[in-house]
């Protein structure tokens, strides 16, 4: 009879052992994730600030460049997915040099992502400006930011693929350096061309581009600089070219159509909710523009967990271990949890304050104020949903997220949204409703899922 049979207590002992430990390293690896993500919101937060002091028009043409960009940044994020998780499943399966198999293909992919998507926004981004129904200034003041943006999409696309596999290995803590020292630069450079310093011309909305351009040229450079001094590297398989292997490439990818197609889902239902708002007036605009600020940030921690948790997830998907997988999702589902948990509770008796931060105009003020308290219903469900959607798309499950945040968010969401705003006279409430409704079914059904693979394993 094998000693754990025979001794149920230190067997239970050691169970306990794991789970503290598995939390542990959750947490580890979770920190700098989320210190890294918000390095990115910062970089975007800095060139609004920038502008916005030098010219509120500047802004504007801004604004409407980054628009377009910001489709393809999420939907790049997304196809590559498959880097992070491919990177720990090799690791997992207890085969190093596959990792550099990962890294170089992910690089192939990424550039051709990044390329194919600044030529399409090149050629097709002015015109479809020009025929949005903007004014005619705006559009013309946005064309050559939007440009501008478009060529460092390349360098976007091969920033993301490096991080995610540093993040794959468990070892984000370089990433989240570089983006710091890369906001830096973003800063320096910002501060230099859009309000033309030291005798240069002032570029406005163009120069905030230019910085953004500089800053991912920067960060691009230092996780090559990272990857090749690795020690490792070489045993990694950094510097081999990977024998031809036709079903891992396909299952890279494979990871990333699923993500990169919930990503826009979700995008793009958010942005219908802004259309909606629009409907309702001026005011419901930048009420709602607070909420989604608010619960972006918040939003930060969740995602730096879900990349944790797929981490430790694959890994045990590649050495095979069911427990493991399980056991990673369970413990990063109730930490999320009680993160959201904690936040709403803070949020609920401070949302007045919080509101105040963003405007001083009573009448916005008055509608901010119940819009946030009512998010703190749906911040748990929508940061549980994200993590279990990465924790399954590390378990092998690519197509249930997508398929779930199609229906969560891009068949009710929107119709929802609509209904309960405009037709049942909800205003802002109404929005933020149809969120809540959306997250507590996405976060149902994947954590439902989630339960079927534990028992189906089981079995």
């Amino acid at each position: 009879m094998p000693r754990d049979a025979a001794a149920p207590a230190p067997r239970s002992g050691r169970r306990g052992g794991v789970i503290v430990s598995d939390l542990i390293e959750l947490l580890r690896l979770a920190g700098p994730v989320v210190l890294s993500r918000l390095g990115i919101m910062v970089m975007g937060l800095t060139d609004a600030i920038v502008v916005g002091h030098f010219s509120a028009k500047q802004l504007g043409f801004h604004a409407m460049a980054w628009a377009p960009t910001s489709v393809f940044v999420t939907m790049t994020v997304g196809l590559l997915v498959g880097v992070q998780v491919m990177a720990s499943r090799a690791l997992g399966a207890g085969k190093p040099q596959g990792a550099g198999a990962v890294l170089r293909r992910g690089l192939v992919y990424a550039l051709g992502l990044g390329l194919a998507g600044a030529a399409l926004l090149v050629l097709l981004g002015p015109p479809l400006l020009h025929r949005a129904g903007l004014d005619k200034a705006l559009a013309d003041g946005a064309t050559a930011p939007l440009i501008v943006f478009s060529l460092s999409l390349p360098l976007y696309a091969v920033s993301v693929a490096l991080s995610f596999w540093l993040e794959g290995l468990s070892r984000p803590g370089s990433v989240t350096i570089a983006m710091w020292i890369a906001n830096l630069i973003n800063l320096a450079v910002n501060l230099l061309l859009v309000p033309g310093t030291f005798g240069l011309p002032a570029l406005g909305a163009v120069g905030a581009a230019w910085s953004t351009f500089v800053a991912r040229a920067a960060f691009t450079a230092m996780l090559v600089v990272i990857i090749v001094r690795m020690k490792d590297a070489k045993a990694l398989g950094v510097f081999d070219k990977p024998a031809p292997d036709r079903p891992s490439e396909i299952e890279q990818r494979r990871v990333g159509y699923g993500a990169g197609l919930s990503n826009f889902f979700e995008v793009s239902a958010f942005a219908g909710m802004s259309l909606v708002a629009g409907w309702l007036g001026g005011l419901s605009v930048a009420a709602w523009a607070v909420v989604l600020n608010v619960v972006a940030v918040i939003f930060m921690v969740p995602l730096g967990l879900s990349t944790a948790t797929a981490v430790q997830v694959g890994r045990a998907h590649g050495a095979r271990d069911p427990a493991a997988m399980s056991r990673a999702g369970w413990i990063a589902f109730a930490v999320t949890a009680a993160f959201a948990l904690l936040v709403s509770l803070l949020l609920w008796p401070l949302r007045g304050l919080v509101a105040q931060a963003y405007t001083s105009d009573p009448a916005a003020l008055a509608l901010i104020g119940p819009a946030l308290a009512l998010s703190c219903l749906f911040l748990i469900p929508d940061a549980v949903q994200v993590v279990c959607a990465q924790a399954l798309r590390a378990r092998g499950e690519v197509w249930i997220p997508t398929v779930t945040h199609m229906i969560s968010y891009a068949l009710i969401m929107g119709p929802l949204a609509w209904w309960l705003a405009l037709p049942m006279k909800l205003g802002v409430d109404g929005i933020v409703w149809s969120v809540i409704v959306t997250s507590f079914l996405a976060a149902g059904l994947l954590l439902g899922r989630y339960r079927m693979l534990d028992v189906r394993d089981k079995g």
